[in-house]
């Protein structure tokens, strides 16, 4: 059966963005090299860190062109985060805000990757 798994962010420097993904998600990689690092983000699920010059085939698109969405419960944890993520020295680039889907608040990383948090608006089906 065909599960994906691994979202993989390409850095210009692995061991800052492993620094600075360590801090948001309070956990070391559980492997890190000069090329790459990896973070369990638990059922199942992983973040791969891989040193942009060393992607092959070469990367053709820039940072920002997708996002990682993290769901959190309500929109008290949205703020939470939105506020543990400011006193990180994490760039937000979208405050917190009400929209369609629920409460979120948007930041990204050292490459300028998006990185989204959200409470489901209420009334949305909660997804597995």
């Amino acid at each position: 059966m065909f599960r994906p798994s691994t979202l993989l962010q390409y850095a210009s420097d692995v061991a800052a963005s492993a620094a600075f993904y360590s801090g948001i998600l309070g956990t070391p990689p559980v492997e890190q090299s000069p090329g790459f690092a990896l973070f369990l983000l638990g059922d199942g699920a992983a973040l791969g860190l891989w040193q942009r010059d060393d992607v092959q085939p070469p990367v053709s698109t820039q940072a920002g062109a997708a996002e990682l969405a993290m769901v959190v419960a309500n929109p008290e944890a949205v703020q939470q985060m939105h506020d543990a993520w400011r006193a990180l020295g994490v760039q937000i680039v979208q405050a917190p805000v009400t929209l369609e889907f629920g409460h979120t608040f948007v930041g990204v990383d050292p490459d300028g990757h998006r990185l989204r948090v959200y409470s489901r608006a209420e009334g949305l089906p909660a997804r597995g």
